[in-house]
């Protein structure tokens, strides 16, 4: 396999998974499970979502290799199979920090 092809598989890949994390509601799921595992209704009431709502977007988080989950009686708990996304996340508010710092600057100067 040509490297050309290997990085387009590659970026397909990172593609994917930046789209599990590209909704809000995911964003607040990841964010919240950086605590630990929860079910589905914590889950639901931290985000300010119906259950059937965050259900979906779970599964779409699972798909992506973000979440995990396992039964504990008649709940179903949600994990971070990948906390590393918690550090993308880091990055993100820096890069919103330097965006309000350089809006401010840009106004100073208006």
């Amino acid at each position: 396999m040509s490297a050309d092809r290997k990085n387009k598989r590659l970026y397909a890949k990172q593609a994917e998974i930046l789209k599990a994390l590209a909704h809000p509601v995911r964003v607040g799921i990841a964010n919240f499970l950086k605590g630990g595992p929860q079910c589905v209704c914590d889950i639901a009431e931290y985000v300010g979502s119906e259950r059937s709502n965050v259900s979906r977007h779970l599964s779409v988080m699972a798909s992506a290799g973000i979440v995990d989950y396992y039964k504990d009686g008649l709940k179903v708990m949600y994990q971070l199979k990948r906390p590393c996304v918690l550090d993308f996340f880091q990055c993100v508010t820096r890069c919103l920090r330097e965006q309000a710092k350089d809006d401010r600057e840009l106004l100073k100067a208006l």
